[in-house]
């Protein structure tokens, strides 16, 4: 158990995991001195968180106040949306059935503002569209509201264009969507996942069975660890209907493998947190 330990994980985005698992939704601040005693789990040095928050208060994701000689650190608001969205896109899956019609996002946008393009295909592709062609973006979702805003924000709404479409004539579904998404790849991560944790779940009821005494440490570095490797796997994951999927499709398998796992870890982990805060 303790090879995870000390595996080594970005400070950064070990940051956002601790915070969209265990402070977003009491809204508190940690200390500093928290901090550093939770990361050393992981064997993340001092010297490493400080410079992970100052550049996360730097991206405006998190707020500093000062009493004294201790520093706290707790969320902005735009740290607070986007970790929530975050934790949608982990705990809340689109289960949703497809009426046959396409969402398209074409765009024509000027080579001076290809930093803007690119930012627009990249949301774009987080929000779950696949690449049709070279500027037409596809999804099998009516996101017509969330592009119009996401377009409003970027400031490129003059250059682009909305269709909602059937798909007529000889054209298989499923070959479209072989062309806009790499879905053998997300697969073998779903599978990956569960070849990984699937056994560490079983190990860790053995344990619990055989009532072994266990560190609630233990607890929360393994909660974090699952946490931290199956929060990327929704963000690669369009999230498609099952008509568009393969028989065999593993996300459901692999959801519902992390929410038993998650669930009989909360407790002890909770703990461990409250306990670190206390101190």
């Amino acid at each position: 158990p303790h090879s995870s330990r000390r595996r080594i994980i970005r400070p950064q985005s070990a940051m956002l995991t601790l915070y969209g698992d265990y402070l977003l939704n009491r809204g508190e601040e940690i200390g500093i001195g928290s901090l550093i005693k939770l990361f050393g789990n992981f064997g993340l040095s001092e010297q490493a968180v400080r410079s992970a928050v100052s550049r996360m208060c730097q991206a405006g994701l998190l707020k500093v106040r000062s009493r004294g000689r201790k520093s706290y650190y707790s969320l902005t608001p735009n740290g607070h949306s986007l970790l929530t969205k975050g934790a949608q896109r982990i705990f809340v899956r689109k289960n949703t059935s497809w009426d046959g019609t396409w969402n398209i996002v074409t765009y024509s946008i000027p080579e001076q503002k290809r930093k803007l393009r690119d930012a627009l295909r990249r949301e774009l592709g987080w929000m779950g569209y696949g690449a049709l062609g070279g500027a037409t973006l596809i999804s099998p979702y009516d996101l017509t509201q969330e592009v119009i805003e996401l377009a409003e924000k970027l400031g490129v709404i003059e250059y682009i264009h909305i269709f909602q479409a059937r798909q007529q004539g000889l054209t298989d579904a499923r070959k479209v969507v072989a062309l806009c998404w790499n879905l053998s790849r997300i697969h073998e991560m779903y599978g990956s996942f569960i070849t990984n944790y699937q056994p560490r779940l079983e190990d860790r009821l053995r344990r619990i069975q055989a009532g072994e005494p266990v560190e609630a440490s233990e607890y929360f570095v393994e909660r974090f660890a699952l946490i931290h490797e199956y929060r990327k796997l929704p963000f690669y994951d369009p999230d498609l209907p099952d008509e568009l999927l393969p028989e065999d499709w593993l996300r459901s398998k692999a959801a519902a493998l992390f929410k038993e796992y998650h669930d009989l870890l909360t407790e002890k982990a909770n703990e461990y947190f409250d306990s670190v805060l206390e101190a």
